[in-house]
């Protein structure tokens, strides 16, 4: 089986080593190069042939932005990770390379010093996301099971301009007073797209867990808020749930809701990380089954692993509609996957198609017009 091709970009010679040695340790990654800045790194790619780049954000000559433009001239479909420090400036410049096609960021190690604490880092933040970002190393990873589930047919056609729905429309005979988001890698780019274009009276609240940590979520927050018609804000604890408003999960807290008398508030834990995440999809999702059950919408968008699939399975049983979204549109087709083929999802869509289909889901029972085209009853 042959390697992952990792090239390793940073100025730091101490970063570099520190990379190039915990990654050379796994079995599964080659280091086939190092390069102190993105001019030498461009130069050496028609050679070293990387699968993947690690690339530093803040780099003399070329600096990553600059770097990465040219990546993605050279091959749109070259996993770029981004190494990011946990500043309010670093985050403002990740969701730039978001945006501009990388495939996903790591928060530098906080303190090189500590070599142990260090090299942990690394492996478990870096290592799964240079194997997520490899579909044919994961597929080679996976061996078919008599016990893994099968998925339904209609997930398992290939996306096409219309939606695949899978539920029957007797599933949707509830109203819907909540839509709740679970998102991961890839997650920035994609919550742009759902959220960007809904209309500033959305009649139900939003909330959202993008696995990320703080200071990242409320750029995000800031950056989504600027693009959108409704209004989305980083949670504080006791932020009141209200219509036309989207409400994103704080790094490093649980978003969880609770109700008092008849209005609904945010309310932070910090219980111990699930699927290795705080805030974790899972956890919201219980939260709102307990108080919304059957009314809710569960979106999962694009991430690795599966996070969202056990609070959708319990929303799913409690007659509340989920949406996935489709492999061709993820960047990780991981949680929105551990649904589909979970047979729970009422449509599994293509990234451009989901804003659509929750403003139409929505707009049943309700006054508030819908957009058309989703092939969903009015």
């Amino acid at each position: 089986m042959r390697k992952i091709r990792v090239l390793i970009v940073d100025d730091s010679a101490v970063i570099r080593k520190l990379l190039g040695e915990t990654l050379a340790a796994d079995p599964a990654v080659e280091v086939v190069g190092t390069a102190p800045n993105g001019k030498i790194a461009i130069a050496k790619i028609p050679q070293l042939e990387p699968d993947v780049i690690t690339l530093d954000m803040e780099m003399p000559v070329m600096d990553g932005l600059e770097t990465l433009t040219e990546l993605k001239k050279l091959d749109l479909k070259l996993p770029i990770i981004m190494f990011s420090t946990l500043t309010s400036r670093g985050a403002q410049a990740t969701f730039d390379a978001l945006a501009r096609g990388a495939s996903d960021y790591v928060a530098k190690p906080a303190n090189v010093g500590s070599v142990n604490e260090s090299i942990q880092s690394v492996r478990e933040s870096l290592l799964p996301k240079i194997k997520c970002l490899c579909p044919w190393y994961e597929s080679e990873q996976t061996t078919p099971s008599l016990t893994s589930p099968v998925p339904s047919a209609e997930v398992s056609k290939p996306a096409t301009s219309e939606p695949s729905l899978i539920r029957p429309m007797a599933r949707l005979t509830r109203k819907i007073d909540i839509v709740a988001i679970g998102s991961s890698t890839g997650g920035p780019n994609a919550l742009q797209t759902v959220l960007a274009g809904l209309p500033a009276d959305f009649p139900v609240p939003i909330v959202i867990t993008q696995h990320m940590p703080p200071i990242f979520t409320q750029q995000l927050a800031n950056r989504l808020d600027q693009l959108s018609n409704i209004h989305v804000l980083e949670a504080e604890e006791g932020m009141p749930v209200i219509p036309g408003q989207a409400i994103i999960a704080r790094g490093n807290y649980h978003l969880t809701l609770e109700r008092k008398k008849n209005e609904v508030f945010v309310k932070f834990n910090s219980d111990p990380h699930e699927h290795s995440c705080r805030p974790a999809v899972d956890v919201m999702l219980r939260s709102i089954a307990g108080l919304y059950g059957a009314n809710t919408l569960g979106v999962i968008l694009t991430g690795m692993g599966h996070d969202g699939k056990q609070g959708c399975d319990q929303l799913h049983s409690m007659g509340a509609q989920i949406i996935a979204q489709d492999k061709s549109t993820s960047t990780v087709w991981g949680m929105p996957r551990a649904v589909a083929e979970s047979g729970i999802a009422d449509a599994v869509l293509p990234l451009d198609r989901i804003q659509t289909e929750i403003i139409n889901r929505v707009a049943r029972h309700r006054t508030f017009r819908p957009l058309v085209g989703t092939g969903i009853a009015r």
